[in-house]
């Protein structure tokens, strides 16, 4: 864990607030992780909106400068953070037996180093805004012995497919530096209506995260936003909606839902971006899910290298989907 002494010099008169200003020295654990969500951790319970104005108002500080909260840590960096309102700390719910006795059958690989994990659409990878418990609260009361499970990437809650969850900080700080690279290679399986243009094979579009007049969050194409890139294959073709590999070279929010409604063709299930048409074909088909799922992963790990290559089926829900436009 963190080390923590408080601010001040001996003998000095403080006011409370100044007293509770605490210094964390990075430890290994958080070694390559982002501020920001380093903040997150030491800091439950405050609104990311709350540590982002202080980041801009230096009062959090690294090593005693100001700081971003995409900045990497290091081991041994000091962290000054400043008294914020945390709320009391609320015992997490336990598992419902149901995720329990899902995820149990959903392992995919458990290992010194890895836990891999086919996660069933319906459930958040981890907890907050509103949600009690995700994927990784969940591991670690069903497996008290994994206190020190971190995810390595995330999913949104309506797709399904493997997620990586690390077992020991020298493997997250690893794979954290492939998945800035080029070293994970994800290929995810969507279905999207209508007929996929035969000579589209890659979709590079900007993308910012926007907000609707609902307050609803939303990512969109747009030339000020950051540069994204999504490889398609067509795998099926059907009479009005193809199957395709997707396969993301940047990995951003929403990137490929977003990218294939660019195209014109919007994932079938997806309820924030679809069209009339999307929607028709989901519920004609009793289709009440998004179809995204994350297939495939394939990357190498350790000293000496092994070498992974995972797999993971589609959700009988999707695979019925399928079948009953094959008929």
């Amino acid at each position: 864990m963190a080390e923590q002494h408080a601010e001040g010099d001996a003998g000095r008169a403080h006011s409370p607030e100044r007293s509770a200003v605490r210094t964390v020295t990075v430890t290994a654990r958080s070694d390559g992780q982002r501020l920001d969500n380093f903040l997150l951790r030491e800091l439950p319970g405050v609104p990311k909106t709350r540590l982002y104005k202080a980041l801009r108002k230096g009062e959090i500080r690294v090593n005693k400068g100001r700081a971003k909260p995409g900045q990497r840590l290091s081991e041994g960096d000091s962290v000054r953070l400043p008294p914020l309102h945390q709320p009391a700390r609320r015992k997490p719910p336990p598992v419902p037996w149901y995720w329990a006795d899902r995820l149990a059958g959903r392992i995919v690989l458990e290992d010194d180093d890895l836990l891999v994990v086919n996660k069933p659409a319906g459930l958040a990878v981890h907890g907050g805004s509103g949600v009690d418990l995700g994927l990784i609260e969940c591991l670690r009361q069903v497996r008290p012995q994994g206190r020190e499970l971190e995810l390595v990437h995330r999913l949104d809650r309506d797709t399904s497919g493997l997620i990586l969850v690390a077992r020991r900080p020298r493997v997250l700080r690893e794979l954290h530096a492939q998945l800035r690279g080029d070293g994970v290679e994800k290929v995810y399986l969507a279905l999207v209506a209508g007929r996929w243009p035969r000579g589209l094979s890659e979709v590079d579009a900007p993308l910012e995260k926007q907000a609707r007049a609902s307050g609803e969050r939303v990512v969109r194409v747009a030339a000020a936003g950051r540069r994204s890139v999504t490889r398609f294959r067509v795998v099926e073709r059907f009479r009005n909606a193809t199957l395709v590999e997707a396969r993301p070279l940047t990995g951003r929010t929403h990137q490929i839902r977003v990218h294939a409604l660019h195209a014109g063709h919007p994932l079938v299930g997806d309820v924030k971006y679809q069209g009339e048409r999307e929607a028709a074909l989901a519920e004609a088909g009793g289709l009440d899910r998004l179809f995204l799922h994350a297939w495939r992963l394939r990357f190498t790990l350790g000293d000496p290298p092994r070498a992974y290559d995972l797999e993971a089926p589609l959700d009988e829900e999707l695979e019925r989907f399928l079948e009953g436009l094959r008929n």
